[in-house]
């Protein structure tokens, strides 16, 4: 007869640590489920977000720990409920995450809508508000433009959504190719309307894609909201780096955590070959010398080029290529990420 017990199993999995949180699964509470027929043990493990990174190293971890006390069939299950802090920024949405560049050109919209389905494709509700009001470009990527959004009985907007995602844009809201010649005050109402004002609902990760530079729009969100962090856009090149920092301390001086850097057009491949057209590393080296996550890097492809042209996210229309996989990692860093922060955030127990 075996000896194994559900008590056993759960003092096993207290060596296994989550190896972002670096605490133990059982403390973290994350072990949902135990069950144990002889030598058979299933588990099921509730996630900190489904876009966790190291799933496969967790699950490869908890076997390893269960195997010295007789278990010869073990199986690992996994679910997911993303964490927010206990003040969200907004009633419904666990986190809000500004995407920001220092210079148009980066691909900071492109990024932005790939992050938003990668992060909805792992089983997340996610939002995606294009702060962009000059220059919105959201409605076109997700194969929107034209339509328009409604308002509710309760006179708030509704979001239009695809792959997944809830989206607000100005491009729903004013005619195609209509110049928006605001200043500052008036901003600042839109932005506060696309914040307070919209029917977003329950989500896990409202993605805000801001305006390239340091202007009106970023000022009013971080005035308005409680960011859980921003993401900074940037080419490998020097000269784009050297914008992006422009971007990455108008965060720290609006008290905004910078979450990462992530590398864009970071090469372009063929027949295996890459040639580094924008130069190498620079995203990195950037992400180096500031003492933040190098959260990855997207090469340069003309299928994310005509994807976003055809309203399809490449992570949604090309799912298997190397460049939506690179965008899922990315969105997989930036999730563990924020399962991070969050976590220091929380009393303890």
């Amino acid at each position: 007869m075996s000896s194994l017990t559900e008590a056993l199993v759960l003092e096993a999995l207290k060596t296994v640590q989550d190896p972002e949180l670096h605490k133990d699964l059982v403390s973290l509470g994350m072990v949902e489920q135990v069950s144990v027929q002889g030598n058979r043990v299933a588990i099921r493990i509730n996630l900190t977000t489904p876009a966790c990174p190291l799933k496969e190293r967790i699950a490869e971890d908890v076997r390893s720990a269960l195997k010295p006390l007789g278990a010869t069939e073990i199986e690992v299950h996994f679910g997911a409920q993303v964490r927010g802090p206990q003040n969200p920024p907004l009633p419904g949405i666990k986190h809000i995450v500004a995407v920001a560049s220092g210079k148009g050109g980066v691909g900071k919209s492109t990024v932005a809508a790939n992050l938003a389905v990668a992060l909805a494709q792992e089983g997340a509700r996610v939002g995606l508000l294009d702060a962009d009001i000059y220059g919105p470009s959201q409605a076109q990527m997700f194969g929107l433009q034209g339509e328009k959004l409604r308002v509710d009985e309760q006179k708030r907007m509704v979001p239009l959504e695809r792959h997944g995602v809830k989206l607000v844009s100005m491009a729903n809201i004013v005619p195609p190719g209509q110049a928006m010649v605001w200043r500052g005050p008036i901003l600042h109402g839109a932005i506060r309307q696309f914040l307070q004002e919209v029917a977003w609902g329950e989500l896990d990760y409202l993605v805000v894609d801001l305006p390239p530079g340091t202007g009106d729009v970023q000022l009013s969100l971080s005035q308005l909201t409680r960011l859980s962090g921003g993401v900074i856009v940037t080419t490998p090149q020097e000269v784009a780096c050297i914008d992006a920092e422009r971007a990455l301390d108008m965060f720290r001086r609006t008290q905004v955590e910078v979450l990462g850097i992530v590398e864009n057009m970071s090469f372009f491949e063929q027949n295996g070959q890459r040639t580094y057209i924008f130069g190498q590393g620079g995203g990195r080296r950037m992400a180096e010398r500031h003492k933040t996550a190098f959260l990855g890097e997207i090469p340069l492809a003309p299928s994310v080029r005509e994807a976003g042209d055809g309203g399809i996210p490449v992570v949604a229309g090309q799912p298997s290529s190397a460049e939506a996989e690179a965008f899922r990692q990315v969105a997989r860093n930036l999730a563990g990420r924020l399962s991070v922060q969050t976590q220091m955030l929380l009393p303890m127990a």
